[in-house]
């Protein structure tokens, strides 16, 4: 028997071969380069950033002490970065317009909320709104803390929370205490005291702290859980009472002052703070850029300086402890907010 071979002739590809294999290592190539540029992208920006005027919201009217400190940051973020930071203030809703308008601009680092805690207490006693801070921002840096100071109207006759709380509880009516607008770290203040007091306390809602101010020197309301900016030199000319500080150890400006803790509220910790957010979605490295440059605007004059004239400290931290710091307070201003029948939903 004869076995039959059948061989195959193929042709030649080795031409062919390597035409396919240049076109595929030139495409990777250019894919290679594509996603090196695009990897490049956020430290292509951080190195060109700023490269135009910045705007700093602040979402209050000027003339205020928040509008002060924004003003001394941007004059030292600008010397820092190299470009102008323009303070543009934006007030209404209880800050609520200003950090609007910041949420929806682009997330280039060139539009900054120069943000205090009544962003977060104001989305605490807000079901819905037209933004939300864990959604729509990203944490920057937080810039400094201070207390509250509580103070009464001089026409209420109390030197301290001990006779505070006999003076209103022997009132029918209660007493008044004011606020720089529904949803304000003021307003909320009150509602925590009210619910650790058990006092008959109504509040009085003002389009700003000046207004309330006003009527509290003139004894139309009583109370007030008062910035230290906007009541110290109130305090200093004697012309309210000043009866605690709600800060977990007493304030370096009033030694002599009691804090909530000491005067018979356990737990009771409340403390401002100034800080800088940009849109969500803004490069990290610019992101990185602006905390580092800020950070340091903190730690010197005329920022330092300004911060512990209005009772504050300079705080630092990394843009994840800042947000850290937001989602907490959420939560806790949320349970006060729903106690005080501010929002019906769960926290």
């Amino acid at each position: 028997m004869r076995r039959i071979c059948c061989v195959m002739v193929l042709p030649d590809c080795s031409f062919h071969s390597q035409t396919l294999a240049t076109k595929f290592l030139r495409a990777s190539a250019g894919v290679g380069l594509i996603w090196l540029a695009l990897w490049a992208l956020p430290s292509a920006w951080a190195q060109t950033y700023p490269s135009k005027p910045i705007t700093l919201v602040v979402p209050f009217a000027p003339g205020g002490g928040t509008d002060s400190i924004a003003r001394d940051v941007a004059k030292s973020l600008s010397e820092k970065l190299g470009q102008p930071v323009v303070v543009d203030n934006k007030g209404g809703g209880g800050g609520a317009l200003g950090a609007h308008a910041v949420a929806k601009s682009l997330a280039d680092g060139y539009t900054l909320l120069f943000a205090t805690s009544t962003l977060v207490t104001n989305a605490a006693a807000e079901a819905s709104g037209n933004y939300q801070i864990e959604k729509d921002f990203a944490p920057v840096a937080m810039i400094g803390r201070g207390p509250l100071l509580v103070v009464t109207s001089k026409s209420l006759g109390v030197k301290s929370l001990a006779q505070l709380k006999t003076t209103v509880a022997a009132m029918a009516q209660g007493v008044d205490f004011c606020s720089a607008g529904n949803g304000s770290i003021n307003h909320l203040a009150g509602e925590l005291f009210r619910q650790h007091s058990g006092l008959s306390l109504t509040h009085i809602p003002y389009k700003g702290s000046g207004p309330a101010t006003i009527d509290l020197l003139a004894g139309r309301v009583q109370l007030f859980f008062a910035t230290v900016p906007t009541i110290l030199p109130y305090v200093r000319d004697q012309r309210v009472e000043l009866l605690a500080v709600t800060s977990a150890k007493r304030s370096p400006l009033f030694p002599n002052t009691p804090t909530m803790a000491e005067s018979g509220y356990k737990d009771f910790e409340i403390s401002t703070w100034w800080g800088v957010l940009a849109p969500a979605k803004t490069p990290r490295s610019i992101v990185d850029k602006l905390n580092h440059a800020i950070q340091e605007a903190a730690a010197r004059d005329p920022v330092h300086a300004r911060l512990q004239q209005e009772g504050a400290q300079a705080v630092s931290g990394t843009p994840e402890e800042f947000a850290q710091t937001l989602s907490r307070e959420l939560v806790q201003w949320r349970v006060v907010a729903k106690a005080a029948g501010l929002r019906s939903d769960t926290p």
